[in-house]
């Protein structure tokens, strides 16, 4: 029987789904928090169980220290998610999640016998796709600057110097993980990989986005979208038709 309140704190299930015959993980940004996956949750629920995925140090967990390495990240979340892998999961993460559920998902294969049946990955270029970047470097300002230009962040929490102040040290701790990352080309999983991007998108070319193909031994799709960074806040309900259709084909195949 899963423990549905998870102890340790890394997954929150707004809508349940206990009938449901597969589980999408929902992993966020860089300084994101899992409440950003809810409208997915309720747009996807009953038919798919949504788990998303909260981060350390920022809201309910916001007393307890980030984490700083992408290894350690994704060796504590597949952890997480053995409790949940009763049925078949998927993996959707945006920006630095892309990254994690990836990483996620060559762990459950290798250490744990467990192939997903497709990880989206929006948002990011390839994990072997290196830009260097030193956002984590800066003051408290420039990472502000940072939110700013790619507007993942709402108006009101920019706005807002208590807030933000407590969600600093969250963001620092995710953008030193994510910038310190590394993979070559030859880290792939067997899960098919699904990539959604944002043609004008400061921090993914269309070519860094189409080399997600190479880390993958199964199938490979892209879909690219109008806009910037964050293009899924604008085409939800085309993103929604894509992971519905292809959650329920990997259903009817199992």
């Amino acid at each position: 029987m899963i423990d549905k309140q998870n102890a340790d704190g890394w997954i929150r299930r707004y809508h349940a789904a206990d009938e449901s015959p597969i589980r999408l993980v929902c992993l966020p940004h860089a300084g994101g928090s899992a409440s950003f996956y809810f409208p997915m949750s309720q747009a996807l629920a009953p038919a798919v169980d949504v788990l998303s995925v909260q981060y350390p140090g920022r809201q309910d967990r916001r007393h307890e220290p980030g984490i700083t390495d992408i290894g350690v990240y994704a060796d504590a979340l597949t952890s997480a998610l053995l409790p949940w892998a009763d049925r078949p999961l998927a993996l959707f993460g945006h920006s630095m999640g892309a990254v994690l559920a990836f990483e996620v998902t060559r762990r459950l294969e290798r250490d744990h016998g467990i192939t997903p049946v497709r990880v989206f990955a929006s948002g990011r270029r390839s994990p072997s796709s290196f830009r260097p970047e030193t956002v984590h470097l800066r003051d408290d300002d420039g990472i502000v600057a940072e939110m700013r230009e790619l507007s993942g962040t709402q108006a009101s929490i920019l706005g807002n110097e208590e807030i933000l102040r407590m969600v600093l040290p969250a963001i620092r701790s995710d953008y030193t993980a994510i910038e310190n990352y590394r993979a070559t080309p030859q880290d792939t999983v067997n899960t098919p990989i699904t990539v959604l991007t944002g043609e004008s998108d400061p921090r993914t070319s269309g070519e860094e986005a189409e080399a997600w193909e190479g880390h993958t031994l199964g199938g490979f799709d892209i879909h690219r979208f109008p806009g910037g960074h964050f293009f899924l806040a604008q085409h939800q309900a085309q993103i929604l038709k894509i992971v519905s259709e292809e959650l329920a084909a990997a259903t009817r195949k199992g």
